[in-house]
């Protein structure tokens, strides 16, 4: 079944906020969490820019938002650099990682109270659809880009997506480590 954007789009915040509690929860694993969120928010970033936001922009007459959340994007993105470049058992890990957190945070609550309900009124579910297929081969794209969640990435979710691969199993790159292993487990039984 085709996701539409709108879906995926929510799928990968959904996702971020566990990565966000494991970041807070797991310390020892935080170096590869930030590989996966970085690459993560690259992907669905640039999908967004790229795909969803342009048409947005045109249906909704909302150029104004679209151009506001394409510098959330940026500024998270300088945000998590930021945090990548501190130890990251310190206090100040800590701090950097709350400001990022919190711009995160505000920009997934604007984006789905405002940006992805005007979409969905402007274009309607055909064109979401359309869209979500645009959207998700452009997020493969960028996560292939760094090497399928990033380099340094927790090796069992790598191993796991080159294994998808193999399978032939779709939409791979939207699946957390234990839907993969899950989807993995379905088509090696046939």
């Amino acid at each position: 079944m085709v996701k539409d954007a709108i879906t995926l789009i929510t799928q990968d915040h959904r996702r971020m906020e566990q990565l966000f509690d494991q970041l807070q929860s797991v310390p020892e694993q935080r170096p590869y969490l930030l590989d996966e969120i970085e690459a993560i928010l690259t992907a669905h970033s640039r999908a967004e820019e790229e795909e969803v936001y342009p048409a947005t922009a045109e249906a909704a007459h909302d150029e104004a938002q679209i151009r506001h959340s394409t510098e959330e994007h940026h500024e998270a993105e300088q945000l998590l650099a930021r945090l990548k470049d501190c130890d990251p058992n310190s206090e100040e890990f800590d701090d950097r990682c709350r400001e990022f957190v919190d711009a995160v945070k505000h920009h997934v609550d604007e984006e789905e109270s405002e940006v992805l309900p005007a979409l969905r009124r402007a274009v309607g579910e055909e064109r979401v659809k359309e869209l979500g297929i645009a959207f998700s081969e452009r997020r493969e794209q960028e996560l292939q880009r760094f090497n399928m969640l990033a380099p340094g990435a927790i090796p069992k979710q790598r191993d796991l997506l080159e294994e998808a691969e193999r399978l032939g199993i779709g939409d791979r790159a939207d699946m957390n480590a234990d839907e993969l292993a899950e989807a993995v487990q379905r088509a090696k039984r046939g």
